[in-house]
């Protein structure tokens, strides 16, 4: 099989997504967003995430494959999400896969999410070379992975040990009275504010504690010290500097990042590191990574922005690299893991 179709489906929290792969080329591309309904209430409702992908599984899958000009028929494989995520709605996308799977007599693989967000960047820069390192930042996850096989071999170098860096966005985020999801509005607002005006601390940097976690990840404190800063503020009835208060985390959160990642790859005496997640939208840590990377010479791979959220391209591209290793497409009861651990790549 020289270039494998796969048919991939995402659904671990807020959007319904399908996709189409061909090899390495992106056929097609849907995506379907309930983003809005949960903005009411200030974060992600499962009960309501879990019912707009029940209701949007169908249309998602067929536009996908209408876009591409195919059929399920056309496809070799089928992916999807099996974790980690939110459970209500990993078991719509899974049933919904596996469904689709025995009716069309397709094998189906259920993959990692995270890891899709590694293989995904293979649509824009093609193949991995040896002793990839990876940087994974999202709403829930912030990890540094190094890539001996993206089929078959994963190890976590370092991980968030409490908020990771698209929470502690959030957190700061409700504190300035940003609508959800807050990053977007604190990656605007800092682009127009002094990123050294407030001293914003850097987790697990410093002394024993940085010494002990040379690679993992901490925005807990981070998140403390501005909200301590701003509420110091608010308490003496001055007004609230927002845009540099934006500035502030923004550049030290992506500074924390760069350096970890740096470290990382030069422990791993690697030359590339491949850049996904959700964060990885932010114009401030995109911005400095490629800063660090021409620093030190690692070529700094970020994904294009509709690459970077959670879409069924980055589901399908892991699925296409298991079919090409021959891995084993997953057992017909395999089950949904809200915390699936980030070394196991398929189910």
């Amino acid at each position: 099989m020289s270039e494998p179709i796969v048919l991939g489906i995402e659904s671990t929290c807020d959007e319904t997504a399908a996709a189409v792969v061909r090899g390495r080329t992106l056929v097609s591309n849907v995506v379907a967003s309930s983003m809005d309904e949960h903005a009411r209430y200030g974060g992600v409702i499962p009960e309501i995430a879990s019912r707009a992908h029940a209701e949007a599984f169908v249309p998602c899958v067929s536009r996908a494959l209408a876009d591409a000009g195919m059929t399920i028929a056309d496809v070799d494989a089928i992916a999807v999400s099996a974790g980690p995520g939110l459970a209500g709605c990993l078991a719509v996308g899974v049933s919904g896969a596996k469904a689709l799977a025995w009716a069309s007599g397709k094998p189906l693989y259920g993959i990692n999410h995270v890891i899709g967000h590694i293989a995904v960047t293979q649509l824009q820069f093609g193949a991995f070379p040896p002793d990839t390192m990876a940087l994974i930042v999202s709403g829930g996850h912030t990890s540094l992975l190094h890539v001996e096989d993206v089929a078959r071999h994963i190890d976590v170098v370092g991980t968030t040990l409490d908020d990771a860096a698209g929470e502690c966005f959030d957190k700061v985020a409700r504190l300035l009275g940003f609508p959800y999801p807050g990053g977007p509005h604190i990656d605007r607002h800092a682009q127009a504010g002094d990123p050294k005006a407030i001293r914003v601390p850097q987790g697990l940097t410093q002394g024993k504690a940085g010494a002990a976690h040379p690679y993992d990840f901490s925005f807990s404190g981070v998140k403390t010290a501005v909200a301590r800063w701003i509420e110091e503020r608010q308490a003496a009835g001055e007004t609230i500097p927002v845009d540099d208060v934006c500035a502030s985390l923004a550049d030290s959160v992506a500074t924390v990042l760069a350096r970890k990642a740096m470290r990382g790859c030069e422990q791993y005496g690697s030359d590339t590191l491949i850049v996904g997640g959700g964060f990885s939208a932010n114009s401030q840590l995109r911005a400095k990574l490629l800063e660090f990377g021409a620093q030190h010479g690692v070529d700094v791979r970020i994904p294009e922005l509709k690459l970077c959220t959670d879409n069924g391209a980055m589901v399908a591209m892991l699925g296409v690299n298991l079919v090409e290793a021959g891995v084993a497409p997953s057992a017909p009861d395999f089950p949904i893991d809200s915390a699936m651990p980030l070394t196991k790549i398929c189910m």
